[in-house]
């Protein structure tokens, strides 16, 4: 089976077919379970099974259905461990870590309608100083790659590794970049899945945050994905605690913020 890259609904990068290939090449077992109401990719390591932000169910998929749906995912020899992207409650389906959140952009013809009052105006200043963001190269990636794991190691937060990056397929990575005097201030990487896409790594300069180029790049990206045909741009988990100023960013583009399930220990 394969996802349904071209559905009419936000689709997770982690039920993409963009996703399955990545996690394969790194050598993890990837299936795809016919649920009958739905699909879910599914990734054994071991005797693990993952259903990470899955299934993605047919429309007008009851409760209760989930549920059985979810118990027939466990009948294997192994632990099955799901993230719906919606919660599920009921027997057999143990919570283990609590729900995340995300912010989810609805991508339309006119972004700015949707923005924060003083998100757009740091995006009016940015154009108004000609900032010249463009689209990045495989040169773009490496660097990023690169200032990106310093930064997370300053920082203390945790991300999909640099081998994941460069397993992904050549043609899903939309890359984007500011430079100054020859030298890379700020890049950021997308990854397109069907009709969603997802944002990856970001990575800027002091100079780049002074200057305010996070907001016009990110705009930018997501014209150009909008053009591509991507109806949806995944900008990551919100935690308005631990990151209240990131939270703030991604949910000042008009982003939806979109609650997902608690990881479940299923049983069959």
């Amino acid at each position: 089976m394969e996802d349904c890259g071209e559905c009419d609904t936000f689709l997770p990068l982690q039920q993409s077919a963009v996703y399955a290939a990545a996690v394969a090449s790194l050598g993890a077992r990837v299936r795809w379970l016919d649920l009958g109401c739905g699909q879910a990719l599914a990734v054994e390591r071991g005797r693990r099974r993952m259903v990470l932000r899955g299934p993605v169910w047919a429309l007008g998929t009851d409760d209760i259905t989930r549920k059985q749906a979810l118990r027939k995912v466990a009948r294997w020899p192994g632990l099955t461990l799901v993230t719906p992207e919606e919660a599920i409650r009921g027997r057999g389906l143990i919570p283990l870590v609590t729900p995340m959140h995300h912010a989810v952009w609805a991508l339309g013809p006119d972004l700015r309608a949707g923005m924060a009052r003083n998100w757009r105006n740091h995006l009016s200043k940015a154009e108004r100083a000609g900032l010249d963001v463009v689209p990045g190269t495989g040169a773009t990636l490496g660097q990023l790659i690169a200032a990106e794991a310093l930064q997370r190691a300053r920082r203390r937060y945790k991300a999909l590794p640099e081998r994941f990056t460069r397993a992904l397929p050549d043609d899903c990575l939309r890359l984007w970049e500011w430079r100054q005097g020859g030298r890379l201030q700020a890049a950021m990487a997308f990854i397109r899945h069907g009709t969603s896409a997802s944002y990856h790594l970001a990575w800027g300069s002091d100079f780049a945050r002074a200057a305010g180029v996070h907001a016009l790049m990110l705009t930018r990206a997501a014209e150009a994905l909008a053009t591509e045909g991507v109806r949806w741009l995944d900008l990551g988990t919100i935690d308005s605690e631990q990151a209240p100023g990131l939270a703030a960013f991604k949910l000042g583009t008009g982003a939806a913020l979109r609650a997902l399930g608690p990881t479940l220990l299923v049983l069959p």
